[in-house]
């Protein structure tokens, strides 16, 4: 949808316009409001919360949970319980996953009342370099005149440029509010990335039969590679998976589809209910950025104070393509206001390196920092402390030993570098270790820390204890 330039709008003065009320918008909108600037924010929901909240990383784990509980009851024996595995009622998983994303709308409305910003519902358009001109849902144009600009305008997700692909699902059709699709059975599944893998393991466990084309050699391409190699082949007992699989066409087949695609030299072919493209995520971007002297369709360079090449204009979160996540967006809003308040100075700094990311699939995986090979690349000396989660108590008491925990030094100083972490609670233990990426610690620190037992996070002190000693 383009937004069209209105001569006649009453032009109004602003310290700073927010575009986007995502992760990379609000959280430095409402921290400029509290300091006493004038904040004016626009985005096509109309509330808080971007894609994520919308069709992202809320909705679809309120699916993954509910996909949890039945997988769950599939242990039962294993604990001396007896049961029958629960039927799914698809629309009432959906119901569940609305339910959660309407109590998020309505907490977020009572934010917004609260505070003495403006929330814009609609498009905005840069018209001038200091300048927006913004058209809301019914059509009313405002015009605004800013000191400085946040550029939180997020991402959208990616299609292949093959023949059908319009006939394929995204996450905006899997997850968006009030989404009412059929339960994909037989789901195929284009792209070996967390958004893959993650809906692959979550359809598996509510009694799909999801297939995964993964163009690369691997699963997670850019993961460490034990990482991604232990998530394939722990996944790979559930789900199909096809690497080295480059898709050509789409295609309908009936009442379902017919999906074609390189593998090995031969052309091969797969049928499903659905095909759900997940093959990442590209940038969105206002129309109008050339007047602040950025490119169009291209994401912004920022500095680690997420200032663009224009001095005036941040862009924070998605945008810049550093950092796709709803939390690395937050911190990244924050940085970006702290610089606006303080005219422009490095007060703050975002460190991307400290950003934990998490797959959410039946094992979960997450790393943070740098990998055993890039921290011999950037460093040379690199020490090395795992624990196997074979060796756990609550790995043994859940019956998921099946992992490990892997913490990478750089090797002279000591200091806590990266993590890799497959298996059960990952999601949870990936964040101590971000903070300790973040600060420095050293393996002596975290060697001295009496972790609670019997939890997985023993396993810190034991693998930091391998380096230390």
């Amino acid at each position: 949808m383009s937004v069209q330039a209105n001569d006649s709008a009453r032009t109004s003065d602003v310290d700073v316009v927010v575009i986007g009320a995502g992760g990379g918008g609000y959280p430095g909108a409402f921290l400029l409001n509290r300091a006493g600037r004038s904040v004016v924010m626009v985005d096509p929901i109309g509330n808080l919360g971007g894609d994520c909240l919308a069709e992202g990383c809320v909705p679809s784990k309120a699916v993954r949970e509910a996909s949890l509980v039945r997988a769950r009851a599939t242990y039962h024996a294993d604990f001396g319980l007896a049961g029958a595995v629960p039927a799914v009622n698809w629309a009432g998983v959906l119901a569940h996953k609305d339910r959660v994303q309407q109590t998020r709308y309505r907490q977020h409305e009572t934010e917004l009342a609260a505070a003495k910003l403006r929330l814009h519902n609609g498009l905005a358009q840069i018209v001038a370099g200091n300048a927006v001109e913004v058209v809301e849902a019914d059509g009313t144009a405002h015009r605004y005149r800013f000191r400085d600009l946040i550029l939180a305008s997020g991402s959208a997700p990616s299609l292949l440029r093959v023949p059908g692909s319009e006939l394929a699902l995204t996450s905006h059709d899997l997850f968006r509010l009030g989404a009412d699709l059929a339960f994909p059975a037989r789901p195929v599944i284009i792209g070996g990335g967390y958004i893959g893998v993650e809906a692959a393991s979550m359809l598996e466990n509510l009694g799909a039969e999801p297939t995964v084309l993964e163009a690369t050699g691997e699963l997670l391409p850019g993961f460490d590679a034990e990482l991604a190699r232990g998530l394939h082949a722990q996944l790979g007992r559930r789900v199909k998976i096809v690497t080295g699989a480059s898709v050509t066409g789409i295609a309908r087949d009936g009442q379902g589809y017919l999906v074609s695609y390189d593998h090995d030299g031969a052309v091969a072919k797969l049928s499903g209910d659905a095909v759900i493209m997940a093959t990442g995520r590209h940038v969105v971007l206002p129309e109008g950025v050339e007047h602040l002297g950025l490119e169009a369709r291209i994401a912004p360079v920022v500095d680690n104070q997420l200032r663009t090449t224009n001095p005036h204009v941040y862009a924070p979160g998605d945008v810049n393509g550093r950092s796709m996540l709803f939390h690395s967006a937050v911190r990244q809003s924050l940085v970006a206001a702290h610089a606006i308040l303080a005219g422009g100075q490095a007060v703050d700094a975002m460190d991307f390196e400290s950003v934990p990311m998490t797959v959410f699939t039946e094992p979960e995986a997450a790393h943070v920092g740098l990998t055993e090979a890039q921290a011999g690349e950037r460093f040379g000396a690199v020490e090395v402390g795992r624990y196997d989660f074979h060796e756990d108590s609550r790995a043994q008491i859940m019956g998921e030993t099946d992992g490990y925990l892997k913490l990478v030094f750089e090797g002279r100083r000591g200091t806590l570098v990266g993590a890799q972490i497959l298996g059960l609670d990952a999601a949870q233990l990936i964040a101590p270790l971000a903070l300790a990426v973040h600060t420095g610690a050293s393996a002596a620190t975290l060697a001295q820390i009496a972790f609670p037992h019997p939890m997985l996070s023993e396993g810190i002190g034991t693998a930091a204890r391998q380096v230390s000693s």
